[in-house]
């Protein structure tokens, strides 16, 4: 097989992955992925023998136990552009040779799943609830910079997303990909489920004006009313898509679940979200780690 060269994926000189800078051994097979650097800190009130743990710019990592079962916390930043690096490199982590810079040849399945914060924008959806991405709409573009990316996308719903919003042609292009079946199976029953837009900003792409006004102004209700064979946008985060558009790429079981910090159609919002944060966390922790 081919060698990665060292200028394609950088090992650092203690053998670790350049920017996570975590080793093969420390990564488990079931990977919990937030935004927030801090929030790895509230898995030390689950996680038992805790084995391996570290930090660099975004990224912290905690890998230990959960009902038996290896499980790794990561934090990745804001944005899908940190996600392009977290999934890379974990998933480097998990099938490339760091001795010989060669892919292994026996595929090692993840599990990855998002735990994260997100704006509903329909207004049966609480403050405090669950949001897990069946589907994820990216407007962050990244998926398009990936050959092969076509047979993985949903080209129908992307052509009738582009006709009714009258896609502005300066935007990247948008692209639907469904999340891991194995997880919409797990969670579906314990969350609202739908299509979670990714937006590649927190403002403007999402709508939101304060000195300066987006291109679409009236986003909001715009995704609200879109609707593809009874498929509806629930919710906007940051990141779901290039975590879905990947880890499927990359075979592995790929998917978000978000708890509710703002309701867009109600205008209404809960800064205060990180105490419940803790109720998401054990139950995803709960199904991560059990057979049903």
């Amino acid at each position: 097989m081919s060698r990665i060269p060292e200028s394609e994926f950088i090992i650092n000189t203690d053998g670790t992955a350049f920017h996570l800078h975590m080793k093969p051994e420390n990564l488990a097979d079931i990977v919990v992925l937030v935004g927030d650097q801090g929030r790895v800190d509230f898995f030390k009130d689950y996680l038992q023998d805790i084995e391996s743990e570290g930090t660099s710019r975004e990224f912290h990592h905690l890998t230990g136990y959960y009902n038996g079962k290896r499980v790794t916390a990561l934090s990745t930043g804001i944005g899908t552009d940190n996600i392009d690096i977290a999934i890379t490199e974990v998933d480097a982590l998990a099938n490339l040779d760091f001795k010989t810079r060669e892919v292994k040849t026996n595929h090692r399945k993840l599990t990855l799943l998002r735990i994260g914060t997100c704006g509903a924008i329909r207004p049966e959806i609480p403050l405090g609830g669950y949001v897990f991405s069946e589907m994820s709409l990216g407007f962050d573009g990244l998926a398009n910079w990936y050959s092969g990316c076509e047979s993985i996308l949903d080209s129908e719903i992307e052509k009738a997303f582009v006709k009714y919003m009258n896609w502005n042609e300066r935007l990247a292009t948008p692209y639907f990909i469904k999340s891991s079946q194995s997880l919409i199976d797990k969670f579906k029953g314990d969350a609202f489920c739908g299509i979670t837009m990714s937006a590649p900003g927190f403002y403007g792409p999402q709508g939101r004006a304060v000195r300066l006004n987006p291109i679409y102004p009236d986003l909001i209700d715009r995704l609200e009313g879109f609707c593809f064979e009874g498929h509806h946008i629930t919710n906007i985060e940051m990141e779901s898509s290039a975590l879905a558009c990947l880890g499927q790429m990359l075979g592995h079981e790929a998917a978000t679940i978000c708890l509710v910090a703002a309701n867009r159609h109600r205008k209404e919002s809960m800064p205060d979200y990180k105490p419940l944060m803790h109720g998401l966390i054990e139950m995803a922790l709960n199904k991560l780690t059990t057979d049903n």
